[in-house]
Order: C-alpha cells, then structure tokens, then sequence
C-alpha cells in the first residue's frame, strides 16, 4: 500500500510505502528535498517522528531521502536501515 502525504509524527512523509505484512519487505518513509541534501531528508524524518504510528504495523523500516538540484538536474539519494525503530518510537514529542 502506497501514501502520498501520510501525517505522521509532527509533519508529513512525502512517501510511505506499507507492504502486506509478513512478507519480510521493509516499510519505506520517503521524504523529498529540493535544494538540500538527502541526509537533510532522513534528518527531517528521524527530528520529527515520522515513524509514530507505524510501530504496530511491525517489520522493518527504511529512511529514504532524496534530493534534487533543478539547475544541475542531479539527484541524490540516501537510503538508510532504521534499527532503532523502537527507540524513534518511544521518544516525547518536542
């Protein structure tokens, strides 16, 4: 199952893709920058919990950042395994 624009944690995840449960396929939080870094992307994800509300849906999760440069047209991107899910999870909101 794919989101576009999923509220998550306090903001939104430009992406959130939820396969069928089971299968041993990674949920992917998706953000999308222009003008700044891929790192900035799954900055933003981790700072900001996207990952609340998923925590019962189990398996694991992948942080995707990409970026985009309009005037050189080149692309970024930075794809990184969340391990620390339950700890992203169980911290207070800011």
């Amino acid at each position: 199952m794919k989101f576009e624009e999923l509220a998550t944690g306090e903001g939104y995840a430009d992406i959130v893709y939820l396969p069928k449960q089971g299968k041993g396929v990674p949920i992917l939080l998706v953000v999308l920058k222009w003008k700044k870094d891929a790192e900035t992307a799954i900055s933003q994800i981790k700072a900001k919990g996207y990952a609340k509300g998923l925590e019962d849906y189990g398996g694991e999760l992948r942080l995707v950042g990409i970026s985009y440069d309009k005037g050189s047209k080149e692309y970024e991107c930075k794809i990184e395994k969340w391990e620390e899910m339950k700890h992203l999870l169980t911290q207070p909101s800011k």
